[in-house]
């Protein structure tokens, strides 16, 4: 009968991957898990606590630093399964998971569907001569080095694309494999993972080609079986439901998706709610379930589509996707940085995407020219931005894959402050307070239009007071309102007093506040 080593991937959430490991090994199965090296160390150590003593249950020899596109998920997942080929002999299938996965069918159910067929499940089509990728670089992700994430280095990422195009620095593909794409949500026979793993210690040169390619989990694997694996032995599918809407995003399942999901020709479905706390329970208690029958019918994506084009065309029978869920999520940290010098608050979210890690954006809800992702449409004015603003921060979660995220907000922008502090997320609120010389207030006049080059001395005299009094009158008013998780960074402070107001907004240790803070460039003008 098969066994399942499951190969888990995970970020967050400590309690929620406890209780996944302990549901998904109590049938007998076994799990690999990768805790993120970026997550934060009580949370893997909690984890481990947990789980110790499991002996169908391992950990990945390394913890490394995982990003969006990156070769480190592939790393991630080749820890995994080397800790899981060598700790559980008796797997007969290595079955990759993240922590947003949970079975839609029994275990029963699954280990006689892998039985039937001496198969490896694996979307695995032609790079090239298939439209897999509707968007975005093609041919590029693999014949450029990428050495910069696209998401948190942007400019980075496109300056070294376009250098490498102007200097001509294109590679060649390894002329004896045919590069294959697909999702990364596998389920491989031990034999093939085995082969894999011997591939990955006797071929140096192709990891060192796929190490340097952009989103490699989307193709890594699917070229290495594709060339490693007779093609009748490989069908080209995955085990787990996903659906993506025309915005790209994926869809998330809630309470009431129970009978859809079952339905589905499917044995995992990805994702599934974090606050969507009584399906997690009934998935929970199926996949130990005995005797079970399950009625196929795999309408989910075509119904998806059906629902979401209703309401896009304007015949409201159903809602648009962005507005089946009016909160960001109870499970979610949103960290607001407000400064009336929009450059210093710049400056302090730029060093704390060095430093932490943490993804964080500028004056979003102020500046058109922000940078964002493309989610849609929804980030193209401020308009759309301040209208959808909560459905505009879920994408952006979810964009980010993180549970916590920075923006820069305006001090004027008290409602906006209130209407998320209103949200069961959790909200905090760091105001960076500066100095304001006559000088600068003068600027700033003339920056919004209430001063110009000709203006009277006269009246910039009377003017100054009535600005540096509107700014004062911001602050207080962000003040008085009584903000929860409220911090407050000063430009006279000390170096140690804004450590600790930053250590405690951002949730980091004070050694890494302190490299924040200490930039020696942050309030000057």
């Amino acid at each position: 009968m098969a066994k399942i080593a499951y190969i888990l991937l995970c970020h967050k959430d400590p309690e929620a991957i406890i209780q996944q490991a302990r549901r998904l090994t109590a049938v007998g199965d076994f799990m690999a898990i990768h805790f993120d090296a970026r997550a934060r160390q009580e949370h893997f150590q909690q984890i481990h606590e947990a789980l110790k003593d499991n002996p169908n249950v391992t950990f990945a020899r390394k913890r490394i630093k995982c990003g969006w596109g990156e070769w480190s998920l592939v790393q991630a997942t080749l820890h995994a399964i080397e800790a899981a080929e060598a700790a559980f002999p008796r797997a007969t299938h290595f079955y990759m998971l993240s922590g947003d996965c949970m079975p839609i069918k029994s275990a029963e159910y699954t280990h006689a569907f892998l039985d039937a067929a001496d198969l490896d499940y694996i979307e695995a089509f032609d790079f090239f001569a298939s439209d897999w990728i509707k968007t975005g670089l093609k041919e590029d992700r693999l014949i450029y080095r990428h050495f910069f994430n696209e998401r948190t280095h942007k400019a980075w990422f496109y300056r070294s694309f376009q250098w490498q195009k102007k200097l001509g620095l294109a590679r060649r593909i390894p002329d004896e494999l045919q590069i294959m794409i697909g999702s990364q949500w596998w389920c491989l026979r031990r034999r093939t993972i085995e082969a894999v793993l011997e591939f990955v210690r006797r071929r140096r040169d192709v990891v060192r080609f796929f190490r340097t390619t952009w989103i490699p989990d989307e193709t890594f694997f699917q070229t290495l079986v594709r060339h490693l694996v007779p093609e009748p032995e490989i069908q080209s599918r995955t085990l787990t439901f996903l659906v993506f809407s025309d915005y790209g995003m994926p869809a998330t399942f809630y309470n009431d998706h129970y009978d859809l999901l079952l339905s589905q020709d499917f044995l995992f479905a990805r994702k599934i709610s974090p606050q969507a706390a009584e399906l997690k329970r009934r998935l929970g208690a199926l996949y130990a379930s005995e005797g079970g029958t399950f009625a196929i019918s795999n309408e989910g994506r075509d119904l998806y589509k059906f629902l979401t084009g209703r309401g896009r065309i304007g015949r409201r029978f159903a809602p648009r996707f962005w507005e089946t869920e009016s909160s960001l999520g109870r499970e979610r940290e949103l960290m607001i940085v407000t400064c009336k010098k929009w450059h210093v608050a710049k400056r302090l979210v730029e060093r704390t995407r060095q430093v932490s890690n943490l993804p964080a954006i500028d004056y979003l809800f102020n500046e058109e020219d922000t940078n964002l992702p493309d989610l849609g449409g929804i980030q193209t004015t401020l308009e759309k931005r301040t209208r959808h603003r909560r459905a505009l921060m879920r994408m952006l979660f979810d964009y980010y894959e993180t549970d916590r995220l920075v923006i820069c907000l305006d001090p004027s922008n008290i409602d906006l402050m209130q209407d998320f502090y209103s949200d069961r997320c959790t909200t905090r609120l760091l105001e960076v307070q500066t100095e304001f010389s006559d000088e600068y207030l003068l600027g700033h006049a003339r920056r919004v239009g209430l001063a110009g080059e000709r203006t009277p001395q006269e009246t910039i005299d009377r003017l100054l007071p009535t600005i540096r009094y509107d700014v004062v009158f911001e602050s207080d008013r962000i003040r008085d309102a009584g903000f929860a998780h409220f911090h407050r960074m000063r430009e006279g402070a000390s170096l140690d007093e804004n450590t600790l107001e930053l250590s405690a907004f951002l949730d980091i240790p004070t050694d890494k506040a302190r490299e924040i803070a200490a930039t020696h460039y942050l309030f000057s003008d």
